[in-house]
């Protein structure tokens, strides 16, 4: 028998499903339900004594709700004695506060990272994070993986006549990144913000007149 199983949260059941397919193992069961007060409320349905588990749960939007749901779900496990809990975050909610930008604010990706710690979770799996140092945030191992060779096979069917685009200055090294594996030229937006989901195009340093442009964001 198989010593690990797999739980989904209820933030993408498709993915959850895809990755039980692909390990021709079944999704272990679990029932989560809200109280009419927005309360999440989770049910184990099965032994998970002994068991090492993974928890399949991004933290996308509604960040807070799945968030919740996450934490709720690794409580449960540990409680029922499971030997260890990996949590399966491929988006990670909060990775864009990573550090003081501004006076009185928080770092709220390493609250979050210490919400996961705490809650029980010994290993974090992620994609992509939005910045290296949020691996340093946690206590527990994070393995970061990336998306870029399955996306640069993606991108190179588009054509020939191709141009990476940062959408910022901050996204420019990942960005040079994808355009030196592809063998093509390179676009920034000069960025401002002005305010939390407020932002204004200043300039465009490079020139995409006729290309088919690959803007890459996070």
């Amino acid at each position: 028998m198989r010593g690990y199983k797999i739980f989904s949260g209820t933030a993408n059941p498709a993915l959850s499903k895809k990755i039980s397919h692909y390990l021709s193992l079944p999704l272990s069961e679990a029932t989560v339900k809200r109280f009419s007060d927005g309360e999440i409320s989770v049910q184990i349905g099965e032994s998970v004594r002994g068991k090492d588990i993974f928890i399949i749960q991004p933290t996308c939007a509604p960040a807070n709700v799945n968030l919740m749901e996450l934490l709720i779900l690794t409580d449960a496990l540990k409680r029922s004695s499971a030997s260890s809990i990996t949590a399966v975050v491929p988006y990670f909610g909060y990775a864009r506060q990573d550090r003081k930008v501004v006076p009185r604010v928080p770092i709220s990706a390493k609250m979050v990272a210490d919400f996961i710690t705490v809650a029980g979770v010994d290993r974090v799996l992620t994609i992509d994070l939005h910045s290296g140092q949020i691996q340093g945030f946690f206590d527990k191992p994070v393995d970061n993986l990336y998306a870029a060779q399955i996306l640069l096979d993606y991108i190179r069917r588009l054509g020939d006549n191709l141009i990476v685009v940062s959408p910022d200055a901050g996204g420019t090294e990942r960005a040079r990144a994808y355009a030196k594996r592809l063998g093509v030229g390179l676009a920034i937006v000069d960025k401002r913000r002005e305010g939390p989901n407020q932002a204004h195009a200043m300039q465009l340093i490079g020139d995409v007149k006729g290309k088919i442009a690959v803007v890459l964001d996070d």
